[in-house]
């Protein structure tokens, strides 16, 4: 016979979606600080070319 789930308390609810958030918060920042990098020129864990026949990246 079918039993119905227990209800998720609000506590534990708030708990795991704040976990997810926090992940999904650092994860945008180090791409925001790689794009930074990137675009400023002082990325030290990729190496970037420089063609003289190619335009600049922005």
């Amino acid at each position: 016979m079918a039993v119905p789930k227990k209800r998720i308390s609000k506590a534990k609810k708030r708990i795991r979606k704040n976990t997810w958030k926090r992940k999904i918060f650092w994860a945008a920042l180090k791409a925001f600080s790689l794009g930074k990098c990137l675009s400023s020129g002082n990325s030290k864990s990729f190496r970037v070319e420089n063609f003289p026949d190619r335009p600049p990246l922005l």
